[in-house]
């Protein structure tokens, strides 16, 4: 049998290892790999030739992982001063297997049974760590509240843009199910591999204080350039009916991505953005690690999701139906084009270009927040 446990390297640093000498452990407490190492687990079970095996494989922040081999009864136990887990490689199968070539008569279900017994059971992975926090995410989260509340209370447009995942257009299996007559699925692809009909680009934005939506779906590239023509896109479309007084536009968007924080290209597009609608343009980004934040995550590319949960995406003009199907019960509305312009990437932004850029950054983290002024001032 083989498992892998996590444990404290503070708690067991200098602890002494106490063993039976007739026992014949073989332990090895320096760490082999480094924390990013890609490690073949089932190499080193398949090459261990001692009958008991402990390696400290890596350090992981202020633990270690250690790999254990064992032959024979393994004693179940648990080390109250450390904080560990236990992961067993070998499946039900394997287990009863190995059991069974040692002289134990037993099967897969007993092991199966076994373990349920011990409060075990079989678990998918839990996204809920979100990795190192920013110590000023907070912070801005509140910043990026008061700012929305001050555009939307003199009726100023306040967007939330992203790109939704990118999908593989033509008859592929997608996610969901949806009501069909009984032994009649619809048959998809057996293997997803890109066609010439590629892949497309949905890029949102979505209108906080309207409830409504647009989405240019993309054929060529997610870049800075496709995102902000989506914007413009949308005030040509949507937004300069409803706000035909606006004095400024607020943009919420991550902070990675075609509308990165650190990106020049988004910068300079906007700048140009700026000079043909004659309004300052307002940028707060969220933290990173934290776009799920963002307005349009769950007001608009989550039902997207549901909508066509289940329906091939088989080309571009179908994608484009089914985002401006999209309702809920709060009213929202979406429109949807394709756009069937290229957008290279690799755009290069010198310094002089960017020095260009009338940007005012706000006294907050200027780096997430800032505005971009149009060249010349409203006539």
């Amino acid at each position: 049998m083989a498992c892998l446990t996590l444990a404290s390297v503070r708690r067991t640093a200098g602890r002494a290892i106490t063993l039976d000498s007739q026992t014949p452990y073989s332990i090895h407490l320096e760490a082999r790999y480094a924390p990013l190492e890609l490690i073949d687990i089932q190499a080193l079970v398949d090459a261990c030739r001692d009958p008991w095996y402990n390696q400290t494989l890596c350090r992981v922040n202020d633990c270690v992982v250690r790999l254990g081999v064992m032959q024979g009864e393994f004693h179940w136990h648990k080390h109250d001063e450390q904080d560990e887990f236990f992961y067993v490689v070998k499946s039900v199968r394997r287990l009863a297997a190995e059991l069974r070539r040692q002289g134990h008569a037993t099967s897969h279900r007993m092991v199966a049974e076994l373990l349920h017994d011990l409060d075990y059971s079989l678990q998918a992975n839990a996204k809920t760590m979100e990795g190192a926090s920013h110590p000023d995410r907070n912070a801005q989260f509140e910043y990026i509240n008061t700012r929305v509340r001050q555009y939307l209370g003199r009726r100023d447009p306040v967007i939330s843009v992203d790109t939704k995942k990118k999908e593989l257009v033509g008859r592929f299996k997608n996610g969901g199910r949806e009501w069909r007559p009984r032994g009649q699925p619809e048959k998809v692809q057996v293997h997803d591999f890109v066609t010439e009909q590629g892949r497309a680009i949905p890029y949102g934005v979505y209108d906080l204080g309207a409830n409504t939506a647009w989405v240019s779906v993309g054929i060529t590239h997610d870049t800075a350039e496709f995102a902000v023509a989506t914007i413009r896109r949308w005030w040509q479309g949507m937004g300069q009916r409803r706000y035909p007084k606006a004095r400024r536009l607020l943009i919420t968007a991550e902070a990675g991505g075609s509308n990165g924080a650190r990106l020049r290209l988004w910068k300079t597009e906007l700048q140009k953005l700026a000079d043909v609608l004659h309004l300052p343009i307002a940028v707060s980004h969220f933290p990173p690690g934290t776009s799920k934040w963002n307005k349009i995550e769950h007001k608009l590319f989550s039902f997207i999701s549901q909508n066509w949960r289940g329906k091939p995406l088989i080309s571009h003009a179908v994608i484009v139906k089914l985002i401006a199907a999209t309702r809920t019960t709060t009213g929202l509305t979406v429109r949807a084009r394709l756009d069937h312009h290229a957008y290279p990437k690799g755009i290069k932004i010198s310094q002089a270009e960017l020095d260009r850029v009338r940007l005012r950054p706000d006294t907050f983290h200027g780096d997430w927040n800032y505005t971009i002024l149009p060249t010349h001032a409203r006539t």
